[in-house]
């Protein structure tokens, strides 16, 4: 049987250099599972893989989008699927590798069926999001789906509009449809997180921010300012650099809170794969043992 190898984990861990040799070793291709990766006109401030990083193997979900048209984790999963059948069709096993922990358990297990929302409510609710930003966003879900709230990535401006719409659509919460019932998939899975020591992770995400701004982190968010309200761009490293700009505080500060706002976002990771017991932690060396 075909066999997909997912290789998850924290931000800034080094997640791609080790996909990369595995999947080199294995001679075989690899799916990104990184909400934000996906699209095109974001660069620096997602860590993408270089241009010499993406020519040693070949890479999918990696500019496959505009940050014009978001990108859920339901056609994430239709996507993923897709790929892989082309992989499995020449090779016998294939590579997974990402952060973001829906799109993982998208592919691996499905998403639970939902009802349909009220589409008015949403186009409504998106544009006074726009006007009234994440604090407002924010305070409603809190007051509509406390629990909600508590559970979430308080960041996601993606998944509280999400919840939000569908709370005041239906009268329900989001999590009340988690039935946490596995599709099968025409393959099997093995499932493992990196790990490291959480000071060490935090300095490579504060040194990795460093490397961002001296790279052109500004002027890549400067170029996407006028698209703010998107909410593909309401993520880390986007959203306080616009803070910046619009001259809410200075530069040193947004750079601080990218970094405090990153070791957050790794945090939340690290709470949710170790929730996640089909994965298997590793370090680095003992992944790479493992495999090549």
């Amino acid at each position: 049987m075909k066999k997909l190898i997912v290789i998850g984990g924290p931000t800034a861990i080094g997640k791609t250099n080790v996909a990369i040799e595995i999947a080199q070793h294995l001679g075989t291709e690899i799916l990104s599972a990184d909400s934000r990766q996906c699209y095109k006109e974001l660069n620096i401030g997602v860590a993408k893989p270089s241009l010499e990083q993406l020519a040693l193997v070949p890479h999918h979900f990696i500019d496959s989008h505009s940050v014009d048209e978001l990108v859920s984790a339901g056609q994430f999963e239709q996507y993923g699927l897709e790929k892989l059948d082309t992989i499995f069709a020449k090779k016998d096993v294939a590579v997974c590798v990402g952060g973001t922990g829906l799109y993982l358990k998208a592919l691996c297990e499905g998403l639970d069926t939902m009802p349909s929302i009220d589409k008015k409510l949403d186009a409504e609710i998106n544009e006074t999001f726009k006007q009234q930003g994440l604090a407002w966003l924010q305070k409603e879900i809190e007051h509509a789906d406390p629990l909600f709230y508590h559970q979430s990535e308080k960041e996601n401006a993606s998944r509280l509009l999400r919840a939000l719409v569908f709370k005041l659509s239906t009268g329900e919460s989001i999590l009340s449809y988690r039935t946490n019932q596995h599709k099968t998939r025409s393959f099997t899975i093995e499932k493992y997180v990196l790990i490291s020591e959480r000071d060490v992770l935090y300095q490579r995400i504060n040194q990795r921010v460093d490397v961002m701004m001296q790279d052109g982190l500004v002027e890549e968010a400067l170029a996407l300012f006028p698209k703010k309200e998107l909410r593909s761009l309401q993520t880390v490293g986007y959203s306080e650099l616009f803070k910046y700009f619009e001259g809410e505080y200075p530069l040193e500060v947004a750079i601080g809170l990218i970094k405090q706002h990153s070791r957050n976002y790794a945090k939340r990771q690290i709470t949710w794969f170790k929730n996640q017991n089909q994965f298997i932690p590793l370090y680095t060396y003992e992944i790479l043992k493992k495999f090549v």
